[in-house]
């Protein structure tokens, strides 16, 4: 956590601005598409559970965050080179963190997928009692990304051309 919190002292104010914008559009996408945003373009049929609200807006945080461990400074990009990805990357864990937060926040029954694995009752029976549990799993995915994205920001990122000499 040492290292993540020197990555996120590190940022830029660009990476910063990006944060903000992305963290604001990942929120109104998934607040739209969602409902916990009144609108006229979508309905929901069960109203959204008190945890909803939190759930959304710290993961709309947290994706924010974890976009903005894409912005490279200026001075980063000459160095990098197509070698340079992660052996592991931990953005597929932002991407299914925020794929279990439209299902945890979402309206159980108004979930075309759901409603047609389980069916309107089983929707209620069988869906609505987990989604508590796929916030946690949002929560935990987007907050897992960002900590190792933060953490490699700092934990020793060797140039692309010093691999090519060690070579």
């Amino acid at each position: 956590m040492a290292l993540a919190a020197r990555g996120l002292r590190s940022w830029t104010a660009r990476q910063a601005l990006v944060a903000a914008a992305a963290a604001t559009a990942f929120g109104l996408l998934l607040g739209v598409a969602t409902v916990l945003i009144p609108n006229s373009l979508f309905t929901r049929d069960i109203p959204p559970t008190w945890w909803s609200y939190p759930v959304w807006a710290l993961t709309s945080v947290f994706a924010g965050m974890l976009a903005a461990t894409y912005v490279r400074d200026r001075s980063e990009a000459d160095d990098a080179g197509p070698g340079d990805r992660p052996e592991r990357d931990p953005g597929r864990f932002g991407v299914a963190g925020g794929a279990l937060a439209w299902f945890a926040v979402g309206c159980p029954v108004c979930n075309k997928l759901v409603l047609l694995a389980l069916g309107y009752s089983g929707a209620i029976t069988w869906f609505m009692p987990v989604q508590p549990f796929l916030a946690v799993g949002a929560l935990l995915l987007t907050g897992l990304a960002l900590v190792q994205r933060l953490r490699g920001q700092v934990a020793c990122p060797v140039p692309a051309a010093v691999k090519e000499a060690a070579r």
